[in-house]
């Protein structure tokens, strides 16, 4: 049985099907029916992909694999049972043989006031599809107010966090209010759409090579985003953000990409962790669980190649994970021999919009418009379906101009910050299901 997925279930799904070829039976549970490839949602939030473009068919590219729908909230290692809630709200239990923990993460939250009830995070397609109707709306009740202050106000957008995914926001966001404030004839000849990228570090990608750093912060800043290092948020309120540093930034819209967290899920199984992902060995093993795996966000992978730390939690690791996982669980059932996880990372891409992108892949820099063709490449080689539809998307927005539709499906109480369950919108009985 394999909880969750994500890069890291998904992929060990597949690779255990090819595996067992039909001697075992594999269930995936999992709250949607679709892997998400979470490296393109800035781009659904930005109108340049549809939401499909990034969802990938379950059970259409895992025929060999019994999908069960549902969220899994409890799991008895002695008994080997794990209780989970499915897709209409009934509760429901289910044996394993062995178990695949890989339920990722979720945001990450800070004890700053406000911020729960009037920021919204970047994990999953419901907050990717609000926010693309949130800043639609946003410039039109711009374009339709004849306050000053309120024009600015809602023309003013704040991302904080300055790493992989809120450097991306920021970089295609601006982009795409930017061609709606063309488009709109009160805006056109005003102010530019203002966004501020923060973050408590002192450059932007902290965890990430200087040089893919210096490439974004300089692109960025050409664009217009006011970029403000070593600045967080002290309070959020309906009208705006206050500072740390005592200034006040009025906007209706804060975005928050301060980082994830483990799902609460681990924490409930009593087993240890480590800052909060379930602790395993070099072969993805729980130790004295010995029918027990986890890997990706979930779990605090031993890092071979920098004894003495753990893998961070990205996509690279998660898929590479995956796929290490269904091997061990393999050979646990007397099908080869258990592999150590051991991956030397291949670089970083951040997709920064246009023809802009900042890379290193094999660890070589590069920028602009070759850097934007290898990100692009990648992703388009990374992605286990829909790679068609994706570069015809592309395609098309390099051609024709960005739509610009707010299409009032996600409401903003239906995507809280505060949530174990980013991937799936709420609903309003206090039922969740999907966007």
């Amino acid at each position: 049985m394999i909880v969750g997925a994500g890069f890291a279930g998904y992929h060990c799904a597949r690779t255990l099907s090819r595996l067992a070829k039909g001697a075992a039976e594999i269930v995936l549970l999992n709250p949607l029916d679709y892997f998400l490839y979470v490296p393109l949602l800035p781009e659904v939030a930005a109108g340049i992909l549809e939401p499909r473009r990034v969802s990938v068919s379950l059970t259409g590219t895992l025929p060999d694999v019994r999908l069960l729908l549902g969220q899994a909230h409890d799991v008895d290692l002695d008994a080997r049972r794990v209780a989970y809630t499915d897709a209409e709200d009934r509760e429901g239990t289910l044996s394993y043989d062995r178990l695949v923990l890989t339920v990722g993460s979720v945001n990450k939250l800070l004890p700053v006031p406000g911020v729960a009830e009037h920021a919204h995070g970047f994990r999953g397609m419901p907050e990717a599809l609000y926010l693309r109707d949130h800043m639609t709306r946003q410039i039109e009740l711009a374009g339709a107010s004849d306050d000053e202050e309120e024009r600015a106000a809602r023309s003013t957008f704040v991302v904080v966090g300055a790493g992989y995914t809120g450097t991306e926001v920021a970089a295609h966001g601006v982009l795409y209010t930017e061609a709606l404030a063309r488009q709109n004839a009160r805006l056109r000849e005003g102010p530019r759409p203002r966004w501020l990228l923060l973050d408590v570090a002192d450059r932007l990608l902290p965890g990430l090579d200087e040089r893919l750093s210096r490439t974004a912060d300089r692109v960025l800043r050409a664009r217009g985003v006011d970029v403000r290092t070593g600045t967080s948020v002290k309070e959020a309120t309906a009208d705006g953000v206050l500072l740390d540093d005592g200034g006040f930034i009025a906007s209706r819209s804060l975005i928050w990409c301060v980082g994830v967290r483990p799902d609460p899920l681990v924490a409930s199984l009593g087993l240890p962790t480590d800052k909060g992902r379930l602790c395993v060995d070099e072969y993805l093993n729980v130790p004295g669980r010995p029918e027990v795996f986890a890997c990706g966000d979930a779990a605090a992978v031993p890092d071979l190649t920098r004894p003495g730390e753990v893998t961070p939690m990205t996509a690279q690791h998660a898929q590479r994970q995956g796929r290490v996982a269904a091997r061990n669980v393999a050979a646990s059932c007397g099908r080869g021999a258990p592999r150590a996880y051991e991956h030397h990372d291949l670089g970083f891409m951040v997709d920064l919009g246009g023809i802009q992108a900042a890379a290193n892949p094999l660890h070589l820099p590069i920028s602009g418009p070759v850097a934007s063709v290898v990100t692009r490449g990648y992703h388009l080689l990374a992605m286990p379906g829909n790679r068609v539809r994706v570069a015809a998307d592309w395609l098309l927005d390099a051609v024709l101009p960005r739509q610009g539709v707010g299409l009032g499906l996600v409401a903003p109480w239906s995507v809280p910050l505060d949530t174990e369950s980013p991937e799936v919108a709420r609903l309003p009985r206090g039922t969740t299901g999907s966007a």
